[in-house]
């Protein structure tokens, strides 16, 4: 019994020892957070207090002071200072911020009584005091909720390199989950341990490396300015790495060349195909082909404005209900063309230019009264709308789409011309009229629907080119020139020189824009055709035939 006494005593002072011990802790930890709230608050007001000086420098102190606070108020702060909205009371050197609902005071949030606006002088900007803001504000977004933000910090952070925001990039760089946005804040710390000349070679060799790895201009612009600061090891490779990323950027840029003059290419495509349709079978330069583009592209604007009155939800096919409108609409207008002036002018070639050329201008007019001559808005369907990269290539979805429907159309063109009786006869005509003829094909018919086709595809060609291009009276006229080049250059009323002619003329017009510019590109380029078909009259690739080669 007496040892079970000695035992209970023992534990009870043992208790009440652990229980005091726990409450020196408590004790201590409260004072610990005391403490530090009211460091942290004495560092908000510093930063605060810097502010109301209305000096540059003073300013940029206090913008990094209050992003390292981390304080719930920094961020508004930041953000009404970057919109011109935090002013100071010149008497009190209180902070305020110009919100919706009125004047708040900037430390608190709260309603400011007792004073007006008009008391209050703006916290001055300069270029200087912007790039640390900038800094300051990518540094609080970087452990934002939200990965679009989070992503555009680290982008910020990257580009002004401000020693301050390592804590932070470290801070999220060790939380981040995402590869792309992880990948985002190790070229943000790369880029400011390398700017960073405190920091030994090996640190700085290995953001070296990193910034490689980015790949684009501001790297090299990065790399270039560290080049030029730095010596030995460091000096080196980042001299090296930038030659790399230039050499990989000028192979890419010409891999975008490529592809803006495919894009380019795909646009004379569509313009051009039922041009060599017309010319090929009928040997008539139509002067109002781009008046038919032009039809297409406003049968596009009539339908869209239907569906937003009527269905917007169908607002995405609008261009599947615009492509046959277009070609039937255009088609028509071209057969009665035929009908009522071309079928009386053949064999008169002058007479032919003169009269398409006229019509071209009533058919301007006439939609000039309809529409007005100012440009007419096309809205692009979402699956048309946006952009992606492929490696350092830049795809835009529009464009994309647009050369995939001009080899669609050149597809089932061919496939009409090769296996239909009507391509049949169309070819016989191209090739031998007075032989077609005389083995029973209406000749005159044959040229009608011709016609009509070549025009039908015309308008197709607008629906396609009302995506990319202002939709105006004019827009036939820009392409009309351009469109006898393709003809002339790739073998009159041959559709696969009329391709390669295309794609070859988009091509070389992109490589020249940069050295010539775009006027003096298209010079050089027709004086090249005119040059080309001194030696080849016929183009690319001649037609066969009796007819065609007499």
């Amino acid at each position: 019994m007496r040892k079970t006494r000695l035992m209970g005593a023992a534990l009870r002072r043992l208790a009440a020892a652990m229980t005091s011990g726990m409450a020196l802790c408590l004790v201590a930890i409260t004072l610990c957070c005391v403490s530090v709230q009211d460091a942290h608050a004495d560092a908000l007001d510093d930063a605060l207090a810097k502010f109301s000086t209305d000096r540059f420098p003073d300013t940029q102190a206090a913008i990094q002071e209050l992003a390292a606070t981390a304080t719930p108020r920094a961020g508004a702060i930041l953000d009404a200072l970057a919109a011109s909205k935090l002013s100071f009371d010149p008497a009190t050197k209180m902070l305020y911020l110009t919100a919706a609902s009125g004047l708040v005071e900037a430390k608190t949030g709260a309603p400011a009584s007792g004073i007006s606006e008009s008391q209050l002088k703006r916290v001055r900007l300069n270029n200087g005091v912007r790039s640390v803001l900038q800094a300051a504000q990518g540094a609080l977004t970087l452990l934002s909720p939200d990965p679009a933000k989070r992503l555009s910090g680290a982008e910020a952070v990257f580009k002004s390199r401000d020693l301050t925001a390592l804590p932070n990039v470290e801070l999220a760089l060790a939380a981040e989950k995402e590869p792309r946005i992880r990948m985002a804040f190790e070229q943000a710390r790369a880029a400011i341990l390398l700017t960073d000349k405190a920091q030994d070679d090996i640190k700085r060799l290995g953001a070296i490396d990193i910034i490689k790895a980015r790949g684009d201009q501001d790297a090299v612009s990065l790399l270039a300015t560290i080049a030029g600061a730095s010596e030995g090891r460091v000096k080196l490779a980042a001299e090296e790495a930038a030659k790399s990323i230039q050499a990989r950027l000028a192979l890419w840029g010409n891999v975008q060349n490529i592809w803006y003059g495919l894009s380019l290419g795909s646009v004379l495509l569509l313009a051009a195909i039922g041009l060599a349709i017309t010319f090929g079978v009928m040997g008539i330069i139509n002067m109002a082909h781009g008046e038919m583009v032009m039809l297409g592209a406003y049968t596009t604007f009539v339908v869209q404005e239907w569906i937003r009155a009527h269905s917007p939800a169908l607002f995405d096919y609008s261009l599947f209900i615009a492509i046959p409108l277009a070609f039937i609409i255009t088609g028509v207008i071209g057969i009665l063309i035929e009908r009522v002036i071309i079928r009386h002018l053949y064999g008169r070639p002058l007479e032919t230019l003169l009269a398409t050329f006229g019509l071209s201008l009533i058919l301007q007019q006439a939609v000039r009264s309809l529409f007005g001559a100012n440009n007419r808005e096309v809205g692009a369907p979402s699956f048309m709308s946006g952009s992606f990269d492929l490696g350092g290539l830049a795809i835009t979805s529009g464009r994309m789409w647009i050369i995939v429907f001009s080899l669609a159309v050149f597809a089932s063109l061919l496939a009409v011309l090769r296996m239909t009786s009507f391509g049949l006869r169309m070819r016989a005509v191209t090739q031998n009229r007075r032989m077609a003829s005389a083995m029973g094909i209406d000749t005159n018919r044959i040229d009608a629907l011709a016609f009509g086709l070549g025009s039908g595809i015309a308008g197709i060609a607008g629906v396609a080119l009302s995506q990319i291009d202002n939709v105006s009276p004019n827009l036939g006229q820009s392409y009309i020139i351009d469109s006898f080049m393709v003809v002339v250059f790739g073998g009159v009323g041959n559709l696969w020189g009329t391709l390669v002619a295309a794609l070859s003329l988009g091509i070389a017009n992109k490589f020249l824009e940069p050295f010539a510019g775009a006027v003096l590109g298209k010079i050089l380029l027709l004086v090249f055709i005119i040059l080309f078909i001194q030696k080849r009259p016929r183009g690319l690739f001649a037609l066969k035939g009796r007819a065609v080669e007499a």
